[in-house]
């Protein structure tokens, strides 16, 4: 058999490939302990320090001017402020200072800024304990508190809360996730294994979960289901709105208690229809007729969690959450506060709206039983001051009003489906009768929407 030579090439061996290190990050001046906390009027107050923000570039941000990315994603100071951060080297590109605030930023860039923090003021109502074991402590989280660090928000969260409370090398793992203005039943796990088996369960949509909500008018009887698909409008601003090409989203309703308001019998059911003359013609000076329509305790029953899902199918079906800065906020929404809208003509306009409370405008939630509204244009709202901080020049927020300290949105209710555990709360202080009516005081069985066949929603 006769051989054919062929050459060989050398089997090479790649070189390794060398990857760039990480950016550098700026350390924060200082972590104080014990955290500057001070109880002051009712509020949780967090004394001003010096903190650096760390971000790696959001995909949304790559190839963007710096300056610009400051001035459209972060409400919190105006844009002189940014300009003059990123001059004076307050703001760096992976540690580094920029030549000019029209640096464009890439991907993989770390953005860090240091400023001289200035925290909003949260309730000073404890974070309440529910159940305790070895793994996990399941809390009655206080409404208008968040559960991280987040935003204008630091060591007024429910993580620094707790770790203030217990030790500084204590590391609170949340395991389920309510909004700000929203209170009740958490999870807290005490070490990962515990954290993860909780979330697992929460996600895998092995727990039931029942929440209280106060809104708008008179609720429908029996149970009331929404399937209304939710999209994410404005991450900026929060809003989330019912659209065609949002995300799955299903709640059950079923109404609690309905409370008319005082003086029901001076405006009969006809006349009270939406923007009619008669209805207008009886609402006392300076008061909305929305106010005559009383209010609903309605219980509410998630198939699924989106963002905002409970307030935004509450805003759809008419019914808004009564103190609800957002959705149930006729300076953004109008007259008809959202009701049945699902489509997208007017979202530039609702942004807009949106932008300016807190800032120019008081951010107003109108407020829907007579007792609150008396009160409501007494009490002020946290807007810009018009003063600025004598160390940082930033401008300054008054305290927020006590109705943008929470909504009247509460988790009462997280249960097992398999019958292995149970958590639940009275019901809260608003979701109570009212002085001179009667009503119920708790939830009973021919109340739960939680007996509802649950197997056939889900796989519907």
């Amino acid at each position: 058999m006769a051989l054919t030579t062929v050459d060989h090439q050398p089997f090479g061996i790649d070189e390794p490939e060398v990857f760039a290190p990480p950016p550098p990050v700026v350390t924060t001046p200082c972590d104080p302990w014990p955290r500057p906390y001070y109880l002051e009027n009712g509020l949780r107050r967090v004394t001003p320090y010096h903190f650096t923000y760390n971000t790696y570039c959001k995909e949304r941000w790559r190839g963007r001017e710096l300056l610009n990315i400051f001035s459209s994603e972060f409400r919190d100071r105006p844009v002189e402020y940014y300009r003059k951060a990123i001059e004076v080297g307050n703001v760096v590109l992976n540690g580094e200072k920029v030549p000019s605030v029209n640096t464009i930023v890439k991907n993989g860039d770390v953005i860090s800024h240091t400023l001289h923090r200035h925290e909003p003021p949260v309730t000073a109502q404890p974070v309440g304990i529910v159940h305790e074991d070895n793994d996990i402590i399941v809390i009655n989280k206080p409404a208008g508190v968040p559960v991280h660090p987040a935003g204008r928000y630091n060591y007024n969260s429910v993580v620094e809360i707790m770790r203030a409370e217990r030790s500084f090398g204590f590391n609170p793992l949340p395991c389920n996730r309510l909004d700000r203005l929203t209170s009740g039943i958490m999870f807290i796990g005490k070490h990962r294994a515990a954290a993860d088996d909780m979330t697992v369960q929460i996600k895998a949509r092995t727990v039931k979960k029942e929440y209280i909500a106060r809104v708008v008018g008179e609720f429908p009887e029996g149970e009331v289901i929404c399937e209304q698909p939710i999209l994410q409008i404005s991450p900026k601003l929060g809003l989330n709105r019912v659209r065609a090409n949002g995300k799955e989203a299903r709640t059950v309703f079923k109404r609690l208690a309905y409370y008319p308001p005082s003086g029901e019998d001076k405006v009969s059911n006809g006349e009270r229809t939406a923007g009619s003359a008669s209805a207008k013609a009886d609402v006392p000076k300076g008061m909305s007729w929305k106010n005559l329509r009383g209010y609903s305790i309605v219980r509410c029953l998630p198939l699924t969690g989106r963002t905002h899902q409970l307030r935004v199918h509450l805003q759809f079906l008419g019914h808004p959450i009564a103190n609800d800065p957002i959705y149930c906020n006729q300076r953004v929404f109008g007259q008809d506060l959202g009701r049945g809208d699902d489509k997208s003509d007017d979202d530039e306009d609702i942004m807009s709206r949106l932008t300016r409370m807190g800032k120019e405008e008081i951010a107003e939630a109108v407020a829907y039983h007579d007792e609150m509204v008396d009160e409501y244009h007494k009490r002020r709202a946290e807007k810009m001051s018009g003063e600025v901080c004598h160390i940082c020049a930033a401008p300054l927020y008054t305290d927020p009003g006590e109705h943008e300290l929470g909504i009247y949105l509460h988790a009462k209710k997280y249960a097992c489906e398999e019958g292995r555990w149970e958590y639940e709360t009275p019901l809260p202080e608003w979701a109570l009768p009212p002085p001179g009516m009667s009503g119920p005081v708790e939830t009973t069985a021919d109340t739960d929407p939680l007996a509802i066949d649950l197997e056939k929603l889900h796989l519907s």
